[in-house]
């Protein structure tokens, strides 16, 4: 795991600068504290920072081929590079080490702009050809590692953070409205737009070619679903052999490194059957878990039975709210991005837990519930397409109780939703109208730039033709996938999260060769009922304690608006954040419509997931403006407000 960072030169006949490049891989110290590494010809540049996990002699990067024509930089790791190695020797390449990156420079020999097809793993990489005058930038097929890129002096700057596009001097700082508009609604810009104007981020499983004044972007790999009628013949027991035996070989695979391999534990299915299939490999496995001292969002009894299961060396942390209050400015210096939970916050927390006991890499479950339609939003979606059936069946309606015991009052079907059925996005439309009434308390500015922007007629316009062929549960799969999951889940609650403190994430159920395996297969081997990941589960029989295998989906949650106030009293920088002076000088938001929620949520007022919603995109939004835009660092007033309050 790294950071890596760019320029190449445009038409203008500007020369490339060593310092602009130091620049760019200053702020990215965190993703590699071991090194930095640069090349640079009159065409091109390349910065790196490294964090040592494979080859930890003679991995520093850039990485050249033989004549050294072809130099790459890689962010994330290679998991078969073992293979690869073999099959490049075989075929007369030599290597001068045994890192993983060096496969890249002697594939792309070979094989061209299609090396990337060959590689299993999480990566984003640049390639310069000097020869042909090409710059070759790749992400991986699920949006693992994060790549950005900008118009630069009449060229492209890219880099792993937008805070090293942002070093370079006539790069724009503003953010965008319509993407702060798309994070209010589906949690996360549609790729390739960021929350910041003029800098777009690499969809995941696409290249870009820069040659000569050219520049395309494709895609190599796209997630993929049958017919919505086409039948597997296989038996379960076939199916669920084969699944265990691709889970095993990706945890096999992504436990390579030269530095000790820890695992998460949520206490839930997926990252307890990680531990399991990786303890079969390292006795003694250490794993690490969050705890909270809130009983709603604890699940340490879940993660102590499975730490028995496998005799693990455990340890936890417990997150209170204060703790996230405190934290939450340096995770969004990190996210780099409006965000509309604290969730992200624990687990930069945990991930520094990690750290100070000597571990760079985890594994984790993420990825399980869009893989293998774990997520409660897919029985909801199925029984909201059950109940337009038959709109007026009150039975049909009860069973919004059956799915959500634990809630007071569980939502309920209106009648009138029955005129989106057809929509792809129809199993989204709950969630994102809930999170899109933070738009009442934009601006009159912020909704005039928004005139004619719809939210739905955005999305439809990002999705395939194909998608109309597929089943329901595949439409609502794709559009988690392909938005969620890579913009928020990936990004803000991932990847920035863990390297805030030099960890690297490893995401076996995100092997594309799971990925592949799991949308061929029919939808009732997903959902049954209202059973999810039902072969998942069944594969976690023997391996998992039935009482994590058969307990239903806890989605990962952290305490909100509550988080940041005391006795109704807010910890200072938030209120300074939330002053109708602040407001009104960024422009995004209306101060008196914002004034009524703090104080709705400062009196323990705030109702459900819309209220704290809005109240953490309005707070992480004005901190965005404050340290990214201002350029005032907002850590630096966080630690100013908990000095005041101690």
């Amino acid at each position: 795991m790294c950071g890596i960072a760019g320029i190449l030169r445009g038409t203008n006949g500007r020369s490339l600068r060593g310092d602009e490049l130091a620049a760019m891989i200053k702020p990215l110290q965190h993703r590699g504290p071991d090194g930095t590494g640069f090349y640079r010809d009159a065409e091109a540049g390349l910065a790196h920072a490294r964090l040592s996990i494979i080859d930890l002699a003679d991995g520093a990067q850039p990485i050249a081929n033989e004549d050294e024509s072809v130099q790459v930089v890689l962010n994330g790791e290679i998991f078969n590079y073992v293979e690869l190695r073999a099959e490049l020797q075989r075929a007369g390449h030599g290597f001068r080490t045994h890192s993983d990156t060096e496969v890249l420079v002697h594939l792309y020999e070979d094989l061209g702009e299609r090396f990337v097809e060959r590689l299993n793993g999480q990566f984003a990489i640049a390639l310069w050809d000097a020869r042909r005058k090409k710059l070759v930038l790749a992400r991986d097929r699920a949006g693992i590692r994060p790549l950005f890129y900008t118009e630069f002096a009449g060229g492209l700057a890219f880099a792993s953070e937008v805070k090293s596009l942002l070093a370079l001097p006539g790069v724009e700082r503003a953010l965008d409205p319509q993407a702060l508009a798309e994070i209010c609604t589906y949690w996360a810009p549609l790729a390739p737009r960021t929350v910041f104007r003029g800098v777009s981020t690499l969809p995941p499983g696409h290249i870009l070619v820069a040659e000569r004044g050219e520049r395309r972007i494709s895609a190599y790999w796209r997630w993929e679903f049958p017919d919505h009628h086409a039948e597997s013949r296989r038996s379960e027991d076939d199916l669920a052999e084969e699944l265990l035996a691709l889970l095993t070989d990706a945890v096999r695979l992504q436990l390579r490194a030269d530095v000790p391999v820890g695992s998460y534990l949520s206490g839930g299915l997926d990252s307890s059957l990680v531990a399991a299939l990786a303890s079969r490999s390292i006795n003694h496995l250490r794993t690490f878990s969050l705890t909270f001292e809130d009983p709603a969002f604890d699940e340490s009894a879940y993660q102590a039975s499975m730490t028995r299961s496998l005799s693990a060396r455990h340890t936890s942390i417990q997150c209170r709210r204060g703790d996230i209050a405190a934290s939450f400015p340096r995770a969004i210096v990190h996210a780099e991005t409006p965000i509309v939970r604290t969730a992200p916050v624990p687990l930069m927390l945990l991930s520094g837990h990690v750290l100070a006991r000597g571990y760079r890499v985890v594994l984790t479950g993420e990825g399980a519930d869009e893989v293998f339609g774990g997520y409660d939003l897919f029985k909801e979606a199925k029984v909201r397409r059950f109940c337009a059936r038959s709109p007026g069946s009150a039975s049909r309606r009860r069973l919004f109780e059956r799915l959500y015991p634990w809630l007071k009052h569980p939502p309920a079907f209106s009648p009138a939703e029955g005129q989106h059925l057809d929509r792809p996005w129809f199993g989204h439309l709950p969630r994102w109208t809930s999170t899109a009434r933070t738009s009442r308390f934009f601006s009159a500015s912020m909704r005039e730039s928004l005139a004619g922007w719809d939210a739905f007629r955005a999305i439809e316009a990002t999705l395939p033709e194909r998608m109309s062929r597929w089943s329901p549960l595949a439409r609502d799969q794709y559009i988690e996938a392909t938005t969620l999951l890579p913009g928020y889940l990936l990004c803000s609650q991932g990847d920035r999260m863990a390297m805030a403190n030099s960890v690297e994430g490893r995401f076996p159920f995100l092997d594309h060769r799971v990925i592949e395996f799991a949308n061929a297969l029919p939808p009732r081997m997903k959902v049954r009922g209202l059973v999810e990941k039902y072969l998942l589960k069944r594969v976690a029989r023997g391996l998992v304690p039935d009482a994590i295998r058969e307990r239903p989906k806890q989605p990962y949650r952290a305490p909100d608006s509550e988080s940041f106030f005391e006795n109704g009293k807010p910890v200072e920088y938030v209120a300074e954040m939330f002053s109708p002076r602040a407001l009104r000088d960024a422009g995004y938001f209306d101060p008196d419509a914002t004034t009524r929620l703090f104080e709705k949520c400062r009196a323990g007022r705030a109702i459900g997931f819309a209220d704290n919603m809005a109240f953490v995109a309005i707070l992480s939004t004005m901190l965005v403006h404050h340290h990214f835009i201002l350029g005032r660092d907002v850590r630096t007033a966080a630690s100013r407000s908990q000095a005041v309050a101690a």
